[in-house]
């Protein structure tokens, strides 16, 4: 067996175990941190919308020589806004121009193709009206609202509310960090990045689902018993699908850092990027909240009962007696050994001196 799969074995056994719901405040305060500067970043530099929610022009060119620096600039100087320029697989160009209607479109078009050394007709335009845009933007914000409901409604039938609430805010946690990291980044917002980010979604719920599920099955009759508390329970929960969490992730994240990293980064392939950062950022935060937020914090929750109350009152009442008895046992076992032991003899002893006289001459007289 592999030492990951001993590891895994013995974590689901519960012969090792690390403390992550003890530690809960840490990972709270790490996560506010992260999400503190995911809103920042939001807040001052805002989301770099695409053309699908903005509106305006994209023009595919042919094969050409041109550097996509030299069509940045003969883009901005032709429509009088930023241009993004991608390189494509077919040697062409992709340029994308925010906020340009019909008629400044054509002119933009026969000034490209004037700088260009091209003919117009080389030059392929499509564009992307402002309430086009708006509307991507409602049906994005509603597909996004849809699934929350969704999953609140299942995970409420399945568990408990107390669960949904928990993977409520582990999903928002998500949400929140990945588009503040593209809000830093700068990578523009696409259509695809929505699809991202909805995928993600469910990566982090199918964590936080298996580790709820796992809780809702050691926890069936928990006050009966007075060995552990709620947390314990889901703290072993944790430890006992970590490594099927990790393995989860990790499977899933090297095909998108593949598409992310060498796709978008080595080969260039702009238009991957929208998606793959997205998904990137998304699994890695999913995995991080279903561990160390949502489980975490239904422990919270469901302590907060007055019946886990008296459980954990009866589980550490009779920890501390169980403590208290063996200090006793040990103390007493310290004073029944004598200070002075005098050590075992081995081997004959000497006989007592009157003894040894006795066995000289007789003692009668002689004659």
């Amino acid at each position: 067996m592999s030492k990951l799969g001993n590891l895994g074995a013995r974590l689901h056994r519960g012969e090792i175990s690390y403390d992550f719901v003890g530690k809960r405040k840490i990972w709270y305060g790490i996560s506010i941190l992260i999400t503190i500067t995911a809103i920042v970043g939001l807040a001052v530099r805002g989301l770099n919308m695409g053309i699908d929610f903005r509106g305006g022009a994209v023009f595919t060119t042919e094969k050409t020589s041109i550097s996509v620096a030299q069509a940045e600039t003969y883009a901005s100087e032709a429509a009088g806004h930023d241009a993004v320029v991608q390189k494509l697989g077919t040697g062409g160009l992709r340029i994308q121009i925010a906020g340009m209607d019909t008629a400044k479109s054509d002119a933009t078009k026969a000034e490209l193709a004037k700088d260009m050394n091209m003919s117009p007709e080389s030059i392929a335009a499509d564009l992307v009206g402002p309430s086009w845009g708006d509307q991507i933007a409602n049906k994005a914000w509603e597909g996004l609202g849809i699934f929350m409901v969704l999953v609140v409604i299942y995970l409420a039938i399945a568990f408990e509310w107390r669960m949904a609430v928990a993977a409520l805010v582990a999903l928002i946690h998500d949400i929140t960090i990945t588009t503040g990291i593209y809000a830093l980044v700068g990578f523009e917002v696409t259509p695809g990045t929505v699809i991202g980010l909805l995928t993600i979604l469910g990566y982090s719920l199918y964590d936080t689902v298996v580790v709820f599920d796992s809780l809702k099955e050691q926890t069936k009759d928990i006050t009966k018993q007075t060995r552990f508390t709620y947390s314990d329970i889901a703290n072993h929960s944790i430890n006992g699908t970590l490594v099927r969490s990790i393995n989860t992730t990790v499977v899933a994240l090297l095909p998108v850092a593949g598409l992310l990293f060498i796709g978008g980064g080595f080969l260039g392939a702009g238009t991957l990027n929208d998606i793959s950062l997205s998904l990137f950022v998304g699994l890695a935060a999913g995995a991080y909240s279903s561990i160390f937020i949502a489980t975490p914090l239904v422990a919270d929750l469901k302590e907060a009962e007055p019946q886990m109350k008296a459980l954990k009152k009866r589980v550490l009442a009779k920890r501390a007696q169980a403590a208290a008895e063996e200090e006793l046992a040990g103390a007493r076992l310290g004073q029944d050994e004598p200070e002075d032991a005098t050590p075992a003899v081995v081997g004959p002893r000497n006989q007592p001196a009157s003894r040894n006289r006795g066995r000289g001459r007789p003692s009668g007289k002689r004659r």
